[in-house]
């Protein structure tokens, strides 16, 4: 039996009357349930697994193919009127039978699709290192704040409305909840019941600070997470990537072939993945490669036109992955492989960072490290190359792009 020290908890409710379904709805290609879900099994140390409070069926079968632990939520702490600390208290419960030593959990909000394994340990640490009973998120609130005194008229609560205008920077530092992290000592949180069980640290995080309550937050939000591309992935592991391979149907195809009455076949690629691939190709130190299954003369073609490697008809890509890495004194730890179907999963397995577009088979988003915000064939590998070039465009001097209770 486990005694590992802290686990993630996320509360999944079923029923939502702003956003149907709304923990199931995606962000970036991946649900909302699904981003904390995988934000959380990459921060090393959640040590004790990533638990999903649900009352949805729905909801248990995505938190499990993203690598989640179920709890099944009674019915009595499920209502519009359950307080989270109901939830989180008896999932804390149920996480003990199986770690007895549960020393601390972290409370994630998946309605934050934000959320990075970088932040989680930020706020950890925050919370050790100051030795308090708890920690959450912040963000830094830069604004004028005010307040209706007992008459109803408005009065300054971080400034002197009867002072000369202050400065916006000369104001004393405020912070504001994101509303996405919050990590407590379990036997604090026992006692006294409530996430903020004693003293406690702050955290501050830079992600953007959404809270999905309407439609209007998920589709502002659909649209930072296509711009961002980042899917979760710190910038630290893509620093360790040397190579990308990509598979080609489904990845630069949007998987759909066209055939005529002569039974020949033809694809549709996107320009913008191409000029994604070329500009990564020429302003980073990346070697590109095209590794597919596929007999179509289309393939090299496209490679050709690309001006990147490629090998078609390969039945074993695991194997031809570690042939190609030994010719070019790489390591397959040092390859982000872009696939999309079963028959990628071998190589993706093996390889140091998986990927995938945002409509590859569930079964490959469950392996996927990084889950890519737009098909295949529709600018996921444009996507993917904009983020590289944030990270190894300085290789050669290229200019970074830079990126300017809610269950």
């Amino acid at each position: 039996m486990s005694t590992g020290s802290t686990a993630a908890v996320i509360l999944a409710r079923g029923g939502s009357k702003g956003v149907p379904g709304k923990n199931l709805r995606k962000v970036g290609g991946v649900s909302l349930v699904g981003r904390s879900v995988r934000a959380a099994r990459a921060a090393v140390s959640v040590d004790a697994g990533v638990w999903v409070s649900t009352d949805d069926a729905a909801i248990a079968a995505e938190a499990r193919l993203h690598g989640a632990d179920v709890i099944d939520r009674p019915a009595e702490i499920s209502g519009d009127t359950a307080t989270s600390e109901a939830g989180w208290l008896h999932a804390m419960d149920e996480i003990r039978k199986r770690h007895p030593g549960l020393a601390r959990l972290v409370l994630l909000q998946c309605t934050s699709p934000f959320t990075t394994a970088g932040d989680i340990e930020a706020v950890l640490y925050a919370q050790a290192d100051r030795g308090a009973d708890c920690a959450l998120s912040v963000v830094p609130d830069h604004g004028f704040l005010w307040r209706r005194d007992e008459n109803g008229f408005a009065r300054g609560t971080n400034h002197d409305e009867t002072q000369q205008r202050q400065r916006r920077q000369d104001l004393e530092p405020v912070f504001r909840e994101s509303g996405a992290i919050y990590t407590v000592n379990t036997d604090a949180f026992e006692r006294v019941g409530r996430r903020f069980c004693g003293s406690v640290a702050m955290c501050e995080v830079d992600h953007p600070p959404f809270e999905i309550d309407s439609t209007d937050d998920l589709a502002l939000a659909t649209a930072v997470a296509v711009q961002r591309g980042t899917g979760g992935i710190d910038a630290d592991r893509l620093k360790g990537i040397r190579a990308v391979v990509m598979d080609f149907d489904g990845v630069h195809t949007d998987d759909l072939v066209h055939t005529n009455q002569e039974g020949t076949e033809s694809v549709r690629t996107s320009r913008g993945d191409g000029l994604g691939l070329e500009m990564l190709r020429k302003r980073t130190g990346l070697t590109l490669m095209i590794l597919s299954k596929e007999t179509n003369p289309v393939v090299l073609a496209r490679a050709r036109k690309l001006k990147i490697e490629a090998f078609g008809a390969v039945e074993d890509k695991a194997t031809a992955l570690a042939q190609w890495c030994a010719k070019k004194g790489l390591s397959e730890t040092e390859v982000l492989y872009v696939g999309n179907d079963l028959n990628d999963a071998p190589v993706m397995a093996v390889a140091g960072l998986a990927a995938c577009p945002s409509d590859a088979q569930p079964a490959i988003q469950a392996v996927a490290d990084w889950i890519l915000p737009l098909p295949g064939g529709k600018g996921a590998l444009r996507s993917m190359a904009e983020r590289l070039l944030e990270v190894h465009g300085a290789e050669t001097g290229a200019p970074a792009r830079s990126e300017t209770d809610r269950e």
